[in-house]
C-alpha cells in the first residue's frame, strides 16, 4: 500500500484535480459512497413525520389548511381558528369538496397574473383620481390628455426638456386632488456590459457570446431627481434638487392624502447618508424628515418606514443607538418623538402595524442572554414605547404565518437541535390556543442520524459570543479523530447560519457523512447583531470574521477531541467563495485547504450595490487590501477554484483573474471552469469534485 501512496504523491495528487478510479479506491471513496450521500436527503425525509406546518389561510376567513406526512401516509388538515376544530382528510379531493374555493385556486392565480400584466400595460397612461385626465410619457416628456376618447390634438405637453439622455420616467404619480403630478427625471449613464461566452450551446456547434448590463463599483450611475408638475397651470414647479445629485438611488414614495406634499427616499452614493424627504406641493421646497448618517455604512437593505396620521408621524428603523430599533419620528419637525424599542437586541422584521391600537408587532432576536441571539421571536409594543411584550417565549427560532386580518397566527418554532413544534395562537396572547403538530424524528435517530449541535464560544475580544452549529456524521464515533470542514458565507448583508431544524443541510450533511465534522459560524462582520459587530466588515471584507471563527473551532475542539484542528478545510459559494480563498491567503496556518465556488475575488469586479455598501465609495486602496487577486501570491495551501462561464451574478472574470495571478506567482492550484453553467452551477458533479478534493487532502 505504501508503494501506491508514494506513486500518488509523485503525481502531485494533493494539487491536481484527478478523480481516477485508482485515487478513489485508495482513498476509500466508492460509487456506493457517492450514491449514499447523493440520496441522503431522501433517506432522511422518509424518517421524519409531522414536520413544520405550512399553514395556508383561506382568503379572509379564520380557516387554514396544511399538508402533513404521517406514518400512515400523507393527509390534509382543515383548522377553524375560531372553534379550534381540526378535521383530517385522507386526500386533497376530499378537502376540496369541503372547501370549494380551493378548487378554484389555479384559475384565480392565472386571472391575478393576467390582471397584473394588464395593469403593467396601463402604466403607460395614468388616469387622474377624478377620472378626467390621463398622463403619459412620450418622446421622453410628460403629456396630458382627456381620459375620454379624444383627438390627438387635445394632448398637451406638460414638459419639453426631456431628451434621450435625460428623460422623464413613465411611473407618474397623481396627487389625490388631481391637480399635480410627481415624477422622476432621470439622467442616464452608459451601463458597463460584461461578456459571457457560452462555449457549448445546445442548439449549435459554435460558441455564443452573451452580453449583460453589469454596473461595478466606481462606475457612473444614472441620476433620478424629483419633478413636480402643476397640471392646472400646465407648468413645472422648480425644485432645488442639487443636494440629491450624488446618489446611489432616489425613488418616489407617494403623496399625502390631502395633496399638500409628496415624499421620496434618497440613498447617497457610498451608503453613509439616507434621507426621507418631503416636497411641498405649493412652494416646491424640500425638507428632510429623516436624515440618517453613519461614519461607516447605513445598511439600507434593513430599512423600514411606516407613515402615520398622513405623515404627521413616522415609524422608522435605525441603528443610531448601536442596535437596530424602531423610532417614532415627528413628521413636522423631523425629530425623534420617542424610541419605540430599545435594548441590546435587534428588530429583525416588522410584521404588522395596528394603527387603531397604536401597536406594532415585530420579530426580534437577541432578547435572551442564554439563548442563541439569532432566534426570532414575535413581540408587541405601543407606538409610545410602552407595554413591550414577547409573545413567543419558547427557546427557538419562530416562523409566523398570520391570518388575513392579523387576528390569529400559526407559530412554528424549532432549532437545529429541536424538531419543529407547530401551534395556533391568538394575536396578543402568550399562551397558544391549540397544538397542531410536533415533529417525530424517532426513526431518524434510531437509524443512527446524529443531531446537529448549537455551539457558542467567545470571539476575538474575549467578550462577544460567537454562535454556530456543529454537524457530525451518521453513526458518529467520539473516539475517532475527524477532519473539520467549515462552510462559510460571511456576506455582511445578513447572518447565514441556519437557525431552524433541518434533518439534512445541503452539502454540509453530505460532507459530514463522508467522515468529517462540518461547522457553520456567524463571525463578526455579519448582520443581525450590534452595529459594532457589523462594522468589522467596513472596508475590510477580507476579515470575514476569521479571528472569531478560528477561536470558535478551537474552543469546540477543546471540548470535543474528535475535532482534529490540524486538518481544517473550508469552502464557500459566491461571497463565501471569496471568503474561502481569503482563509488560505491570510490564515493558511489554520485552514489547510479550500474550495472557492463562484467567488467575487476582487470587490472591484463584482456588482456595484453589494460591494460599495461594505467597501465604500469612492474606490480606494481598501479594495486592493481585500482582493484575492492582488494577494494571490500569499497562497501556500491547496485551493480548488470552481465557477461557471455564464455566471451573470458574479463576473466569471473575477475567478479567471485569480487564475492569472496565481500563474504569475507560480502557485499550484486546481480549477474547474464549467461550460454552460451560471451562478448555481448545478449538481451532483460539482459536489463530487468537492468531496474528492477534501478527501485527497485530509483522508490520508
Amino acid at each position: 500500500m505504501k508503494k501506491y501512496i508514494d506513486m500518488m504523491n509523485h503525481c502531485y495528487r494533493c494539487w491536481w484535480g484527478l478523480a481516477c478510479a485508482f485515487c478513489l479506491l485508495s482513498l476509500g471513496l466508492r460509487a456506493e459512497d457517492f450514491s449514499r450521500v447523493d440520496t441522503l436527503a431522501r433517506w432522511a425525509a422518509e424518517k421524519v413525520f409531522s414536520s413544520a406546518v405550512k399553514a395556508e389561510w383561506i382568503g379572509d376567513t379564520h380557516q387554514f389548511w396544511y399538508k402533513n406526512k404521517e406514518r400512515s401516509g400523507e393527509c390534509y388538515y382543515l383548522v377553524d381558528a375560531d372553534s379550534r376544530e381540526k378535521k383530517r382528510f385522507a386526500h386533497w379531493e376530499e378537502l376540496k369538496q369541503v372547501v370549494p374555493v380551493l378548487a378554484d385556486q389555479p384559475t384565480k392565480t392565472t386571472e391575478r397574473e393576467k390582471r397584473y400584466s394588464e395593469k403593467d400595460e396601463e402604466e403607460k397612461r395614468v388616469t387622474s383620481p377624478d377620472g378626467r385626465w390621463v398622463a403619459f410619457v412620450r418622446d421622453h416628456n410628460i403629456f396630458l390628455a382627456p381620459a375620454s376618447e379624444g383627438k390627438k390634438a387635445e394632448e398637451v405637453a406638460l414638459t419639453r426638456d426631456g431628451s434621450t439622455g435625460c428623460y422623464y420616467e413613465a411611473d407618474l404619480i397623481w396627487s389625490p386632488d388631481s391637480k399635480k403630478i410627481a415624477a422622476l427625471k432621470t439622467r442616464s449613464a452608459v451601463c458597463r456590459r460584461i461578456p459571457l461566452l457560452e462555449s457549448a450551446p445546445q442548439k449549435q456547434l459554435q460558441p455564443l457570446l452573451h452580453w449583460r448590463d453589469y454596473a461595478k463599483p466606481g462606475d457612473v450611475l444614472p441620476v433620478s431627481l424629483p419633478a413636480l408638475i402643476d397640471v392646472e397651470a400646465r407648468k413645472q414647479i422648480p425644485l432645488d434638487t442639487q443636494p440629491y445629485e450624488n446618489q446611489f438611488y432616489l425613488y418616489l414614495t407617494g403623496w399625502r392624502s390631502d395633496s399638500r406634499s409628496f415624499t421620496f427616499e434618497f440613498n447617497q452614493r457610498g451608503h453613509q447618508r439616507y434621507i426621507v424627504a418631503e416636497v411641498d406641493a405649493l412652494r416646491g421646497t424640500i425638507r428632510a424628515l429623516v436624515d440618517e448618517q453613519s461614519a461607516t455604512f447605513i445598511s439600507y437593505i434593513d430599512n423600514f418606514r411606516y407613515d402615520l396620521k398622513d405623515g404627521a408621524e413616522m415609524l422608522w428603523i435605525s441603528e443610531r443607538d448601536g442596535w437596530r430599533h424602531l423610532y417614532r419620528m415627528d413628521g413636522v419637525t423631523g425629530q425623534v418623538k420617542n424610541q419605540v424599542t430599545h435594548g441590546q437586541w435587534v428588530v429583525r422584521q416588522v410584521m404588522h402595524v395596528d394603527t387603531l391600537k397604536q401597536q406594532v408587532y415585530f420579530m426580534a432576536s437577541g432578547l435572551h442572554k442564554k439563548e442563541d441571539p439569532y432566534n426570532k421571536h414575535l413581540c408587541r409594543v405601543g407606538f409610545d414605547g410602552k407595554g413591550f411584550e414577547e409573545l413567543t417565549p419558547e427557546n427557538g427560532n419562530h416562523l409566523i404565518t398570520f391570518s388575513a386580518d392579523k387576528r390569529y397566527y400559526v407559530d412554528v418554532y424549532s432549532r437545529p437541535d429541536l424538531p419543529p413544534v407547530s401551534q395556533l395562537r391568538l394575536v396578543g396572547e402568550k399562551e397558544p390556543l391549540m397544538a397542531l403538530e410536533r415533529c417525530d424524528i424517532s426513526d431518524l435517530l434510531q437509524a443512527g442520524w446524529t443531531m446537529p449541535e448549537v455551539f457558542c464560544a467567545k470571539g476575538r475580544d474575549g467578550k462577544t459570543d460567537i454562535w454556530g452549529t456543529i454537524y457530525r456524521p451518521t453513526h458518529f464515533d467520539p473516539s475517532r479523530r475527524y477532519p473539520v470542514i467549515e462552510q462559510i458565507y460571511a456576506g455582511p448583508h445578513d447572518s447565514h447560519v441556519n437557525k431552524s431544524f433541518q434533518p439534512v443541510t445541503w452539502c454540509v450533511s453530505s460532507l459530514a457523512e463522508l467522515g468529517y465534522i462540518v461547522v457553520c459560524i456567524d463571525g463578526m462582520g455579519t448582520n443581525n447583531r450590534s452595529k459594532a459587530f457589523h462594522d468589522i466588515c467596513w472596508k475590510n471584507l477580507k476579515d470575514a470574521g476569521f479571528p472569531d471563527r478560528k477561536l470558535w473551532i478551537q474552543a469546540a475542539a477543546a471540548k470535543y477531541p474528535a475535532m482534529d484542528t490540524t486538518r481544517v478545510g473550508i469552502y464557500g459559494w459566491s461571497a463565501g467563495g471569496q471568503n474561502a480563498m481569503a482563509a488560505l491567503l491570510w490564515h493558511g496556518d489554520f485552514y489547510k485547504a479550500a474550495v472557492a465556488l463562484c467567488g467575487c475575488h476582487d470587490n472591484r469586479m463584482d456588482k456595484v450595490w453589494w460591494n460599495e455598501l461594505w467597501m465604500g465609495y469612492p474606490i480606494d486602496e481598501s479594495y486592493s487590501r481585500s482582493s484575492n487577486v492582488d494577494n494571490a501570491h500569499l497562497l501556500s495551501n491547496p485551493l480548488l477554484l470552481i465557477n461557471g462561464e455564464l455566471d451573470d451574478n458574479v463576473d466569471p472574470a473575477s475567478t479567471l483573474q485569480v487564475v492569472d495571478a496565481l500563474i504569475k506567482a507560480d502557485k499550484p492550484f486546481e480549477q474547474l471552469y464549467l461550460p454552460g453553467k451560471g451562478h448555481n452551477l448545478g449538481a451532483p458533479y460539482i459536489l463530487h469534485r468537492i468531496y474528492n478534493f477534501f478527501n485527497r487532502q485530509f483522508q490520508k
